[in-house]
């Protein structure tokens, strides 16, 4: 029953794994964009199928990478109801239950910090085996969340934590979205009886105190709370493309073209373009002409292709420079960098072949290969 817990020092934030040991389904709680190679990485040295993504609210201090770990493991995203995410699948009410493997996760809205905020409680098969409360930034260890932004309220935070959180039974442990002292958790216990902003308080008297914490605005809250409503798509990421024929660093590949340069090397025989995508994703959504097709992933289940090392080699046969093309520019990162491991040189195509989601969760409208105009068919 214990998760594995995950710190990201530049924002102090826990991202939590969850897996059921019999079918190695897993669930991720509050991951960070910068830690997305971590997590791909215990991933895959548990042998996990990553089967959800989800958040305890819309952060302000750092960005989820819940969309690319989606596109890159095929998990299904879930975000509270009430923090306007829209890109995420299901959004989660009061007493939803999420299924992984064996294993639930029952969520308990917990508005205060936000209006959206939730915390999840994760039950155990087994007696005696405490419950887990992943408690997000509505209760941390000796402390809480702000209620001065965001829809904010110290009042709600207050009924949120003493009428909900603190009726759980007092061994139930906390696992909280983020410590700046070192600790790891607590348990409800030892935070109704010590919390310095908690214990003894009537509401008046925390509502007060909270008014005088006067903290500093989070320094990344512009960015950090548009992009976590599109679960990470940030819609500035990008800024104006590069001129035609140049090329972006990259860490662990040859670098980001636009499709425009991908299109001139492939025409002037300069670079192959591999689609990456699956073969249903060409079939039914486009595809380029020319293109060599290797897929990173496959239905069903978005496994990765077994064949894909073999294939990508056969790609790239007479030495020629590998432009990788998916869906809006992720998994074609991870093919990008897969091929550079294998000692080919692998560009990534900025934003793929349909481009990231708008504002109403849809693609083709921000960027990509087809936007550009750029030739293309479909079946």
């Amino acid at each position: 029953m214990t998760p594995t817990q995950l710190f990201d020092p530049a924002s102090s934030t826990y991202t939590y794994l969850l897996f059921d040991e019999g079918t190695r389904e897993a669930l991720i709680i509050d991951p960070v964009d910068e830690q997305l190679e971590r997590d791909l990485a215990e991933l895959q040295r548990h042998g996990l199928t990553l089967k959800w993504t989800v958040e305890t609210h819309a952060h302000a201090d750092h960005i989820t990478s819940a969309a690319r770990l989606a596109e890159l493991t095929g998990a299904r995203m879930a975000a509270p109801a009430g923090c306007d995410v829209g890109t995420a699948a299901v959004q989660l009410q009061d007493g939803d239950t999420l299924d992984f493997g064996a294993e639930t996760l029952r969520v308990l809205h917990t508005p205060g910090h936000t209006a959206g905020s939730v915390c999840f409680v994760w039950a155990p098969r087994r007696q005696p085996e405490p419950a887990l409360l992943f408690s997000g930034d509505t209760l941390l260890i000796q402390g809480c969340g702000r209620a001065d932004f965001q829809s904010g309220d110290a009042g709600k935070l207050y009924d949120s934590i003493t009428h909900k959180l603190f009726t759980l039974p007092d061994t139930t442990v906390v696992w909280p979205a983020h410590d700046y002292h070192g600790r790891s958790q607590s348990t409800i216990g030892a935070e109704k009886a010590s919390n310095p902003r908690l214990a003894g308080k009537t509401r008046e008297q925390f509502i007060a105190l909270m008014a005088e914490l006067h903290l500093p605005r989070p320094r990344r809250i512009d960015e950090a709370v548009p992009a976590n409503q599109h679960s990470g798509l940030r819609q500035d990421a990008g800024g104006a493309p590069p001129p035609d024929d140049t090329v972006r660093p990259a860490p662990g590949y040859a670098g980001d073209v636009t499709p425009q340069t991908a299109l001139a090397w492939m025409q002037a025989g300069r670079a192959v373009l591999v689609d990456v995508r699956t073969d249903a994703e060409r079939e039914w959504v486009g595809f380029v002409p020319g293109a060599q097709p290797v897929a990173w992933k496959q239905w069903p289940g978005m496994a990765l292709n077994a064949d894909f090392d073999a294939q990508v080699r056969a790609a790239a046969q007479h030495g020629q420079p590998l432009a990788m093309l998916c869906r809006s520019g992720v998994r074609s990162i991870a093919a990008a960098r897969r091929a550079t491991e294998l000692g080919l040189v692998a560009y990534n195509i900025l934003g793929g072949f349909e481009g990231d989601l708008n504002e109403q969760a849809h693609r083709g409208q921000l960027g990509g290969w087809r936007k550009a105009g750029l030739p293309w068919r479909q079946n």
